[in-house]
């Protein structure tokens, strides 16, 4: 028997939309061999604690750590404690350094679950008036608590750093001091200002092609210390430039929620692992299509991969920086969590229409498991908007 249900159209109008059946359930896959892939995991706050203020976040934490054992379940790796976890919009480093040490010790509990958190320095107010050491010191500090807790390191970027730095010497400083301290390889992370506009001229110039240069000149002075670099500029060809000048032993992790498949699928220059916000909302097509790869069965990678395009450029869309409302709307649609609130209020980010076309989206993906649920949730999200079915 269909499900429709009466979705709100352009000119305002409702409209029956009949849903599709989804993707058979993918959970119980084998971690893939020919890639490495992580999903940037959100967070579920506890809605009757959580407001607008990053002072009051209370996470549920049951429901966020059983979103990190889901997509372990489909064979991904948790990049933990990321933008996509909300920081930098609402999830505090207090909130962040329990959730690293919660979700590490999750992952000890299952075997071969692959786990790496995000460092950053936001203990600080970004000012000019902050000092390259004080930006050290906050690093130093996030680092450590990942290292003394068993983690990997993704160094993420500081907009501490970008409001204090004069040039890309200082840039060269505290990424080199940093680095000689590791215990083991980091994962690098550059962040476009399209996803955070106080990034801006990060790595010292506001001209790409030069920030790629010192970057990468960071890179090849501190190689043995870096497992690879995650790039989230959504420029498919500049990643491919800088993937083919990148040492041999780093390896480079997509974060373009715009040209993923491509970028994975590889080409005769070579090819990118990944770390995506995306796979936080696609685990089961993204499980499938990497398993396919591992498979060499080309055809089902893109079959898989291709419909799920649509929905990511829809959730990734200008203001890129709201594209965590719809991770999180689509994981309520799942059933994973009870409710769709988010840490800061930011449930908010995207208009009803905008969710609304999510829907659709998803759904002609297969992404939405239980139709049912689905339809229910949707639904209720109308209602309360004033379009009752």
């Amino acid at each position: 028997m269909s499900l429709t249900l009466r979705l709100p159209s352009r000119d305002g109008e409702l409209v029956p939309y009949t849903l599709h059946e989804p993707l058979p359930d993918l959970t119980d896959r084998q971690p893939p061999r020919s890639r490495i892939a992580f999903a940037a995991a959100h967070v579920v706050c506890n809605p009757l604690l959580t407001s607008s203020d990053p002072a009051s976040t209370v996470l549920d934490w049951d429901a966020t750590l059983a979103y990190r054992r889901y997509l372990w379940s489909c064979g991904l790796g948790v990049a933990e404690a990321m933008d996509t976890a909300q920081r930098g919009m609402g999830l505090t480093w207090n909130v962040a350094r329990e959730l690293i040490q919660r979700s590490l010790d999750e992952a000890r509990t299952i075997s071969g679950a692959r786990i790496a958190c995000g460092a950053g320095t936001d203990q600080l107010v970004p000012s000019p008036a902050v000092t390259i050491d004080e930006v050290i010191a906050a690093y130093e500090e996030q680092c450590a608590f990942i290292e003394e807790h068993g983690g990997q390191i993704i160094l993420m970027a500081s907009r501490a750093l970008t409001a204090s730095a004069q040039s890309a010497d200082d840039y060269k400083k505290v990424y080199g001091t940093l680095l000689r301290q590791v215990a083991r390889p980091v994962i690098l992370h550059w962040l476009g200002d399209m996803f955070d506009p106080a990034l801006h001229g990060y790595w010292g110039s506001t001209n790409l092609d030069v920030a790629m240069e010192n970057c990468l000149e960071i890179i090849k002075e501190h190689a043995d210390k870096i497992d690879g670099i995650k790039i989230s500029l959504l420029d498919e060809e500049r990643e491919r430039v800088m993937r083919r000048r990148l040492p041999e032993s780093v390896r480079m992790y997509t974060g373009d929620d715009f040209n993923y498949p491509a970028l994975i699928r590889g080409d005769e220059s070579g090819y990118s692992h990944a770390l995506l916000g995306i796979f936080d909302g696609i685990a089961p097509a993204a499980a499938a299509a990497l398993q396919a790869l591992d498979a060499n069965d080309l055809a089902r990678f893109d079959e898989l991969l291709a419909p799920t395009v649509p929905l990511s450029r829809h959730i990734f869309q200008a203001p890129t920086v709201y594209y965590k409302t719809g991770i999180v709307f689509l994981a309520y649609l799942n059933g994973h969590q009870s409710h769709f609130r988010m840490v800061g209020g930011l449930e908010n980010g995207r208009s009803l229409l905008h969710l609304s076309e999510l829907f659709v989206l998803a759904d002609r993906a297969g992404l939405l498991r239980n139709p049912e649920i689905a339809q229910a949730r949707m639904g209720q999200v109308l209602a309360l908007a004033g379009y009752e079915q």
